[in-house]
């Protein structure tokens, strides 16, 4: 790992209406490094990664990735760069129902141009890494959720991204399908060098990051696992 954060939030502060969601925030992420983000319900951390994303513009402080200034790029720049560098794994997977599972795979790769014969081929190489070659050609209603988060995940890592973000990722699956993929989500990044950013109220879940940090009432405390 490099010594210099490819990606640092200083001072973030973000609120919906009166609500703070995130005060005075700060974050930072090394490259190829798995950070689980914990703290209760409410507590900002599914705020801080939309805000790290840049999903969501803080109303307060900075982000920086990669020496560029995410809070100083208008939305279409912070929509070019999640495409091109960023992945991401939600809770319940949110594919797209109509699309068979290579097809959504092989969505961020067509989103971006790619000739669909390419794109689905990277697609099936990552299903099958994944574990779930053999779904390829159903679509999401027609397997199971242990199935449809490999699909998700398999999605993610399909453009190469650099920063992978994980929001619950195993938050509606059983523990065993929650620890599977958690290790091939894992053992996938580090294999390609891709940071990630894992949001999880679960320890044994975080137990898969390097380090882990506490997001409660919208501050960050920092606390090293591993380096």
């Amino acid at each position: 790992m490099t010594a210099e954060p490819l990606l640092r939030a200083s001072g973030i502060d973000k609120a919906y209406g009166p609500t703070p969601a995130l005060a005075g925030a700060d974050f930072s992420l090394r490259a190829g490094e798995v950070v689980a983000v914990m703290g209760p319900s409410g507590s900002g951390k599914s705020t801080l990664l939309h805000c790290l994303a840049g999903i969501v513009r803080p109303d307060a402080g900075t982000i920086h990735y990669d020496g560029r200034e995410l809070t100083a790029l208008t939305d279409g720049q912070r929509s070019a760069l999640r495409r091109a560098d960023f992945g991401f794994v939600f809770q319940f997977g949110q594919l797209v129902p109509e699309l068979t599972c290579v097809e959504n795979v092989a969505l961020p790769l067509r989103l971006n141009g790619e000739r669909r014969r390419s794109a689905e081929e990277k697609a099936r190489t990552w299903l099958t890494r994944l574990e779930v070659e053999d779904v390829a050609g159903k679509r999401p209603g027609e397997i199971s959720g242990g199935q449809g988060q490999r699909v998700a995940v398999a999605r993610a890592l399909v453009t190469a991204p650099r920063v992978i973000f994980a929001d619950e990722p195993t938050g509606a699956l059983d523990s065993l399908n929650g620890e599977r993929v958690m290790a091939l989500l894992t053992d996938a990044s580090r294999d390609t060098g891709a940071a990630v950013v894992l949001v999880t109220h679960e320890a044994r879940v975080a137990a898969y990051s390097d380090r882990e940090v506490v997001v409660r009432d919208g501050s960050v405390r920092d606390t090293e696992w591993a380096v």
